[in-house]
Formats: C-alpha cells, sequence, structure tokens
C-alpha cells in the first residue's frame, strides 16, 4: 500500500491568484451535487489525482473534471457546468437582468425589466421588477464575468436610498398603500459580510450564487429547470450571442422558440443535437 501521509500537497492556482492545497473532498462535492453517482466520482477523481499537478488552475481542474464527467453523464455534466455557464452570459449584464427576470416569471410573477421608475427625488433604473398579486420586487443585478466576485457594502447602501426614493412616490397614489414592495439584489458572485448584515437590518433581499443556502441562485435554477442557453455544449459561442441579444437567455425560451435555430441558420443535424441536450435538462 502507497505511503499517502507524507505525500506532499499538490498546490493549485485559484480564479483569485492565491494558491492553495489541492483538496479531492471538494471535487468530490461538487459532482456529487451535480447528480453523479459513487462511480462516476471515482472516475473523475482517480483521473484528476493522477494528473493534476502544481500551479494547475481550478479552471483547468474543474474543464478536465467536466470533459470526463460528460463522457459519463450528459445531463450531469450539464449541472456541473452550471456555474461557469452563468460566467459566460457576458461581458454586459444585460443577459442577466433577463436571466433572474425569467426566473421570476416561471413562479408566477409579471416582470419587466430595465424599467425608469420616477422616485420623489429623481428617477432611477431598476433591472428586474417583479409583481404578483399585492407583492413587488424591486431588484437590483450586480453580474459579473469573472469568478471571485463579491457585491461591497456599497451596492446596499445605494439600493436601499433609491428603492426608498420609488416607494415614496409610489405611496402617493392611494391604490399603492397596501402593496408590500421589496428592495432585491441578485448577484451570480458572492456577497460581503457587511453587505449581508447590513440587508438583514434594512430588510433588503440577496440572491448570490450560494446565497442563501435553501434559495441561492444555484438552488433555484435547479428547482425551476430554468438553465441558460450558455450552458450548452452544441451552441457555439456566436450563436450563443446572437440568442441572447435576441432575448433567448434561457433553454426554456429556446424549445418556445425553436425556429430561431433555423434563423441562425443551423443545421439539422446540429438542431437535432441541441435539442438532445435541452430535453436531457427538461
Amino acid at each position: 500500500m502507497p505511503d499517502t501521509q507524507n505525500k506532499k500537497a499538490v498546490m493549485i492556482k485559484k480564479a483569485s491568484g492565491e494558491t492553495e492545497a489541492f483538496d479531492i473532498d471538494k471535487l468530490k462535492t461538487s459532482l456529487r451535487n451535480a447528480g453523479a453517482g459513487e462511480d462516476a466520482i471515482l472516475e473523475v477523481v482517480s483521473d484528476i489525482q493522477d494528473w493534476v499537478f502544481d500551479g494547475a488552475s481550478t479552471a483547468k481542474i474543474y474543464a478536465r473534471a467536466f470533459r470526463l464527467f460528460k463522457q459519463i453523464n450528459t445531463s450531469g455534466a450539464l449541472l456541473y457546468k452550471l456555474k461557469k455557464a452563468i460566467l459566460e452570459m457576458g461581458p454586459s449584464g444585460y443577459p442577466f437582468e433577463h436571466f433572474v427576470g425569467e426566473l421570476f416569471r416561471r413562479q408566477g410573477y409579471e416582470v419587466a425589466v430595465s424599467q425608469v421608475l420616477q422616485g420623489s427625488a429623481i428617477s432611477h433604473e431598476m433591472d428586474v421588477i417583479a409583481t404578483k398579486d399585492r407583492e413587488q420586487i424591486l431588484g437590483e443585478c450586480k453580474y459579473s464575468h469573472k469568478q471571485g466576485h463579491s457585491v461591497s457594502i456599497q451596492v446596499p447602501l445605494y439600493v436601499h436610498s433609491r428603492v426608498n426614493d420609488i416607494v415614496e412616490k409610489l405611496r402617493e397614489n392611494p391604490e399603492n398603500q397596501d402593496t408590500d414592495y421589496t428592495a432585491w439584489i441578485f448577484t451570480n458572485g458572492r456577497f460581503s459580510p457587511d453587505s449581508i448584515e447590513y440587508s438583514k437590518h434594512k430588510g433588503i433581499r440577496l440572491m448570490a450564487w450560494d446565497y442563501p443556502r435553501e434559495a441561492s441562485l444555484k438552488v433555484l435554477i435547479e428547482r425551476e429547470k430554468m438553465f441558460p442557453i450558455t450552458i450548452l455544449s452544441n451552441l457555439s459561442v456566436k450563436e450563443k450571442q446572437k440568442l441572447m441579444a435576441e432575448g433567448i437567455v434561457t433553454c426554456s425560451q429556446l424549445r418556445d422558440h425553436s425556429g430561431m435555430l433555423d434563423k441562425l441558420e443551423i443545421n439539422k443535424k446540429k438542431q437535432s443535437s441541441i435539442r438532445r441536450e435541452m430535453e436531457a435538462l427538461a
């Protein structure tokens, strides 16, 4: 039996540029969360352990693991790719705003994106406005196409003041007196500890990639099965960008508007591959 106790740790490079010891348990957890069975996990982990080297980036490790996992399980591999797929929606925040809007539309909300609302003092642009019954969400989106992004305290500070100004104006109309207005901030990254504490105190709702634990962006995407089109490996980057420019940001939208594939002049064979991918996620 090989001696693993004194084996030197492999130091890998994180997206932030920092180095840390490679932790195989993190990879196992990531694969398990993506729905991989234990046999698939063992197969992928065995390969990565034999291959990984000092200085390897987490992105390279992720790419290799995804490629192996895809060979074993197509639908599970697509889920494993989810976080990277969100990062590929950029560099602008426009597709992410529409993506968040679609998540709330799926939950029965009426949704408007990138709207200018008049406040008591000045006008403000809100990224996402979602309304259901007597509830209205006034949301700000903070998107980053780079890993490791964290939303600082300045964001909830100014969102709080902007939403208060809008609500003050809305309350001037007697018809709005019974409406429950809530400020939300959405990000595909994380929130700083100060942002979280301030928002709790001021009643601002937060949604990040993995926060809050039971209602995070990742959890909501998987629960509603609202996957971004960037998760589809059979679409080129250029094709994805063209679709997002047309407002098609989710796989369910693409299923409902399959004629867009003809508009992009995608041949029938490739269209069949794209549909099979989408069916695996449905």
